[in-house]
């Protein structure tokens, strides 16, 4: 009797933190850049808590100590999802992101709001229709942001340069096609052609320093990425 007493105890201590451990809680998230609504359902598709957090690592810390477990948690995949994928994936049994396009035509509703779109998210990963899409490696998306600034970076200094060359041709000064970048050579024709008029003369200049802050990050981009991977 007094073992069956105990067991009684735990289970109802149990439950009043959320459920038994054999129970598994389904979470949707409506994810946006400051705010993300929730849905928490249980296997039979009963709501145990909904609302609304706001997006930061200290309202999600503090939230998650208030959910029941064991839980598996999912969302749709947006600009925002990466960290908040991260931060979540110790504290789940799993982390899910769902495919935006195929998700929308699963869970289409004509009523739509960030509480039902999270609800939707939890039907969809407790019945096993979550359209889950591949989440790369912390690394990895870390390599793709850093090259895709580097992207960045690069075309706006190929941009400046093929404006510099431009306003060369338009207002008919000769040059070097092949010197013009070099910074001797562009500061010499600057300073002494005499076919640059005054009225552009500022601009060139302009681009060239813009051209060389371009140059001056991209070699740091490159030290900090060899310090950081080699």
């Amino acid at each position: 009797m007094l073992q069956e007493a105990e067991l009684s105890a735990e289970a109802a201590s149990e439950n009043n933190l959320g459920g038994s451990s054999e129970t598994m809680y389904f979470i949707g998230l409506d994810v946006h850049k400051r705010t993300i609504s929730y849905c928490v359902k249980d296997a039979a598709g009963r709501v145990y808590q909904e609302g609304k957090i706001g997006s930061t690592r200290r309202e999600l810390d503090l939230w998650m100590r208030a959910m029941p477990q064991p839980r598996m948690i999912a969302m749709e995949a947006t600009i925002f999802g990466g960290w908040i994928y991260d931060h979540l994936l110790p504290h789940a049994e799993k982390v899910k992101v769902a495919h935006p396009l195929m998700l929308r035509a699963i869970a289409a509703a004509k009523k739509k709001n960030d509480r039902i779109d999270a609800g939707k998210i939890a039907d969809c990963l407790r019945c096993d229709f979550l359209p889950e899409c591949h989440m790369a490696s912390t690394e990895i998306r870390n390599r793709r942001r850093t090259l895709r600034y580097r992207n960045l970076v690069i075309k706006q200094m190929v941009q400046m340069k093929n404006r510099v060359s431009g306003m060369l041709m338009e207002t008919g000064v000769s040059y070097n096609k092949q010197r013009l970048h070099k910074i001797g050579y562009f500061a010499e024709l600057m300073s002494t052609n005499e076919e640059v008029n005054e009225s552009i003369r500022p601009l060139p200049k302009l681009s060239r320093e813009m051209i060389c802050r371009s140059q001056k990050l991209e070699y740091a981009r490159s030290a900090r990425w060899s310090e950081i991977h080699f």
